[in-house]
């Protein structure tokens, strides 16, 4: 029988590595950037109120991002957008039957097979778009102005290496 009572670790043992290690730096680091950038598109009066009313309580949150961020301005198909996404098919299509209740997507037949169907955004899928972009361009200089242009661009070409 397995023995399941607390270990004590020994004194010696060192596990700050666990609180800053790349991974977890990186992911923070991801966290804040995605937070910074729903509340600016909160605040953004160019953003449809409604999303901008969900985007301030909270009700949008990375999974939306990942839709926003993936979703090819010609449309895609769910299989295609989920694999891009990293996300299962099945996540996609809720995330995207929430989108479409909101507006900021829409399904349409694919111009090249008619069994299928794309995900497209709306008109105002692309003024949510646009918002991102501009939340996404002010998140990037806050994090050039808190850590200098220098280590920005340091970071910004090594992500870039280590994501290929």
């Amino acid at each position: 029988m397995a023995d399941f009572s607390p270990v004590t670790p020994p004194a010696t043992l060192d596990d700050r590595w666990r609180q800053t290690h790349l991974g977890r730096l990186m992911g923070s680091a991801l966290r804040r950037f995605d937070a910074r950038v729903l509340q600016l598109m909160a605040r953004n009066v160019e953003v449809p109120l409604a999303l901008s009313n969900l985007a301030a309580r909270d009700q949008v949150g990375a999974a939306h991002i990942h839709l926003t961020r993936h979703l090819a301005l010609g449309g895609d198909r769910l299989t295609d957008l989920a694999q891009r996404a990293g996300m299962t098919k099945q996540s996609m299509a809720q995330l995207v039957d929430q989108c479409e209740a909101w507006g900021l997507v829409s399904r349409e037949s694919d111009p090249h097979d008619a069994r299928a169907r794309r995900v497209c955004f709306t008109p105002t899928g692309l003024t949510w778009l646009q918002g991102f972009r501009d939340a996404v361009t002010q998140a990037e200089a806050e994090f050039r102005a808190e850590v200098g242009d220098d280590v920005a661009t340091v970071v910004c070409l090594g992500l870039e290496a280590y994501a290929q």
